[in-house]
């Protein structure tokens, strides 16, 4: 499949540029690809469109031998029984195209529910790195919107496609039974509809991708908007966001405009060439009828069916429109669906035992982690940029041995949660190896790799659920005991007990009723519970009062007993009892040892804990 254009930086945005329009074909099939499973609705769909469409069928002829029995005899009678053989048939294409439009609901809505069951799924399996150059809005809206307009339209042109495919091919067999000369006629404005609507869908494509580009754009202006709403405020950014987002407004309102412009086109032109058909057909007929080689209900039968092969002509031309549409959601589906997904796990990759939760601990108070047979953790040489050319750790080299303490500072960006990314094999090294008991990270399995892990982040992460659910996401069976004394341990179920519903409170993404540090108090305690074998704590008590931070430590130092611990901090006086310090510095570590041992040297970090201690830092 064709590559997308890379997204091109715009602040802290990435923003795709508009891409032109991918093979038609291929990205058709490949939908309706997912048909397959569904092939008994859409043999449904055909049956009832022919049953449909042969009624429709019917209809012209028993006009023009209603006309023709005028000059008959037995008028009323043969009337009457045409009437009542109308109306039947009429009835029968109304209860057709209902329970058409039942069946193609039903084989819509399942194949888009498994596109975007297929999408969610996908983007679990894609790497960090591909959600870090996304924005997130931009994906919503490709599992949302694209996945809706796919349904919205193909739908409705599953039905119009059958009855189409069915009708003309009726249509045009009816008028070759009736009169071949009087067909050719019937026929002479199909050249020029496909020329104009050849000419109008290459027009219509572009402006129906751009629309969907520009769509999501906005929705990612709008989430991350919505998101950072309190800073929006804070700095009185209210105008520029109003600015932003009418630029991005103004880019779809143009794009719509151009494809419901240009799509607009194709009925009134249809119309112009259905009625230079209907002239040709009256002028032809009537010659034809005045010489006697044709009756006039015959002329009444062919204007009728060249008005039935016309509309779904026309029908055939804003159902392809509508498919541009309908395709170009499916290319942004599918560009996603193509994304590679994490490295797979070497054949011989082998699990990295984690240590099972103990009761016990957890009833006793300290949850402390005895065994320390694991976790000893070596950097060789290790190098790792973002983006290729740009390294931003460089022949990185230490060693953590089990149940060591291993503390992580040095300037903003200078790459200590690059180290933790790597660690964690959210990235793969570029060069050198990182080693867990003596194996490299890619012979564990991931999942086994990220059970061994405990993180807690500077930003914590609250899911829509149950303060219960929340703390329990690295444990899903531990019971509602094991909970409370992990909320007690690190000092969380005081505040948690005052809340309306307590544990039972549903929180949200935001939880606007929660402080910073009570976020911070969750996920030390959602940590404490998952009883991992290695933590990473990520600036844990930035968050914090100082009184809420010294009860942290403490129950972080117990934590911390018999596990590798890497804490990454700006505050020195939270590290100084870590068994090794790693300084870093653009990417390489430029002085380790304990914190005695880095103050006699009088580097970079005595430099930095001395201004702290004189307030210069806090």
């Amino acid at each position: 499949m064709q590559k997308s254009a890379p997204p091109i930086p715009v602040g802290n945005r990435f923003v795709r540029p508009k891409e032109r329009p991918k093979n038609f074909t291929k990205t058709l099939m490949r939908l309706l690809g997912y048909f397959r499973g569904q092939r008994h609705l859409l043999i449904l769909i055909f049956l009832l469109s022919t049953g449909a469409s042969a009624a429709a069928l019917a209809g012209p002829l028993l006009t023009g031998l209603a006309i023709d029995y005028l000059a008959g005899d037995y008028v009323i009678q043969n009337i009457t029984l045409l009437f009542g053989a109308m109306v039947v048939l009429y009835l029968w294409d109304s209860v057709a195209n209902f329970l058409q439009t039942w069946v193609v609901a039903q084989a819509s809505q399942k194949l888009v529910y498994t596109l975007r069951s297929i999408l969610f799924k996908h983007l679990q399996s894609l790497p960090i790195k591909f959600l870090d150059r996304h924005m997130h809005g931009e994906l919503m809206s490709r599992l949302s919107n694209d996945t809706d307009n796919i349904a919205g339209i193909l739908g409705t042109a599953l039905v119009q496609l059958a009855s189409i495919t069915i009708t003309l091919t009726g249509v045009l067999v009816m008028m070759l039974w009736l009169s071949p000369i009087m067909t050719f006629f019937s026929l002479v404005s199909v050249p020029l509809f496909f020329i104009v609507s050849k000419t109008i869908a290459s027009k219509t494509q572009a402006h129906f991708r751009n629309q969907q580009i520009a769509l999501g754009q906005l929705n990612a202006k709008i989430e991350e908007d919505i998101t950072g709403m309190a800073v929006i405020k804070a700095y009185n950014w209210e105008a520029r966001a109003v600015s932003d987002f009418a630029k991005i407004n103004e880019e779809l309102r143009i794009a719509g405009t151009g494809a419901q412009i240009w799509s607009g086109f194709v009925m009134p032109m249809m119309n112009v060439i259905n009625n230079l058909s209907l002239m040709v057909i009256a002028i032809a007929g009537s010659v034809l009828a005045i010489n006697g080689h044709i009756s006039v209900g015959l002329i009444a039968a062919f204007i009728a069916y060249s008005r039935q092969f016309g509309r779904p002509l026309n029908e055939l031309a804003a159902t392809y429109n509508q498919f541009q549409s309908a395709l170009a959601s499916s290319e942004r589906i599918f560009e996603v669906m193509d994304e590679p997904v994490e490295t797979p796990d070497p054949v011989d990759a082998v699990e990295l035992c984690s240590a099972p939760i103990r009761h016990s601990e957890l009833d006793a108070g300290p949850h402390k982690h005895t065994d320390i047979s694991g976790g000893d953790i070596t950097f060789t040489n290790v190098s790792f940029g973002y983006d290729s050319g740009k390294p931003i750790i460089t022949d990185c080299n230490f060693h953590a041995p089990p149940g060591s303490v291993i503390a992580l500072v040095g300037p903003t960006g200078a790459g200590k949660t690059t180290i933790v990314n790597l660690i964690t094999r959210f990235y793969d090294v570029d060069a050198g190896e990182i080693t867990i008991d003596g194996r490299p990270l890619h012979m564990y399995t991931r999942n086994s790799l990220r059970r061994s892990f405990g993180i807690v982040l500077q930003d914590t992460y609250l899911f829509t659920a149950t303060l219960m659910e929340n703390l329990r996401y690295g444990k899903p069976d531990a019971t509602e005991q094991d909970v409370i004394a992990a909320a007690k341990l690190v000092g969380a179920h005081n505040f948690i007990s005052q809340m309306p519903d307590g544990y039972q409170t549903i929180l949200t993404e935001n939880s606007s009723n929660l402080s910073q540090g009570q976020r911070q108090l969750l996920a030390i305690t959602r940590c404490v519970l998952a009883n991992p074998d290695i933590l990473i704590l990520d600036e844990a008590t930035s968050s914090v009062d100082i009184h809420t931070e010294i009860r942290i430590q403490k129950a972080m130092s117990n934590l911390m007993q018999g596990r590798t611990s890497f804490v990454i901090a700006h505050r020195l006086n939270t590290i100084i009892n870590a068994d090794q310090i790693l300084v870093i510095d653009q990417g390489c570590i430029i002085e380790q040892g304990s914190h005695e041992e880095l103050l006699k040297q009088g580097g970079m970090y005595s430099r930095m804990y001395e201004m702290q201690v004189k307030g210069i830092i806090t």
